[in-house]
C-alpha cells in the first residue's frame, strides 16, 4: 500500500529573494550571487563556528531552492502546489500525478492519474 506524501511547506522563492512570477533568469541570477555569498570556500577563517554553520545551512537551502525553481517541469509542479496547500500527492508509474484536496478525500474513493487512464482507489481507516 503506497501513502499519499504531503510535500514540506518551504518557500523556495523567498529563499532566493524572488518574487514568482520571476522567470528562470532573474532565478538564476539570484541563484549565483547567493551561492556565492554563501559557500564554504568562500567563508574567512575568523568566523565563529556557529555562522558558518548558518552558512552551510543557508548554501544547502539556496541550492534546493535552485534544484526545484531551475527546472521548469519542477517549478511548474512546486507552483501548483503553492496554490493548493492541503492537497496530496502520489507519483504514477508514468510520470504522472494522483492528487486529491482534503475536502475531496472525505467524499471520493477513486482517484484518476493527470496523465494516463490508471486509477487507484482510496482507502479510510477510522
Amino acid at each position: 500500500m503506497m501513502a499519499f506524501e504531503q510535500l514540506p511547506k518551504k518557500d523556495w522563492y523567498s529563499i532566493l529573494g524572488a518574487d514568482p512570477s520571476a522567470d528562470v533568469s532573474d532565478l538564476k541570477q539570484k541563484y549565483q550571487k547567493l551561492i556565492l555569498m554563501y559557500h564554504p570556500d568562500k567563508q574567512s577563517t575568523d568566523v565563529p563556528a556557529g555562522t558558518v554553520e548558518e552558512c552551510i545551512q543557508k548554501f544547502i537551502e539556496v541550492d534546493q531552492a535552485w534544484k526545484i525553481l531551475g527546472n521548469e517541469e519542477t517549478k511548474k509542479e512546486y507552483d501548483l502546489q503553492r496554490h493548493d496547500d492541503h492537497s496530496f500527492f502520489l507519483s504514477c508509474r508514468c510520470g504522472g500525478k494522483y492528487s486529491v484536496s482534503k475536502d475531496e478525500a472525505e467524499e471520493v474513493n477513486l482517484i484518476s492519474c493527470d496523465t494516463c487512464s490508471l486509477i487507484i482507489e482510496l482507502l479510510h481507516y477510522g
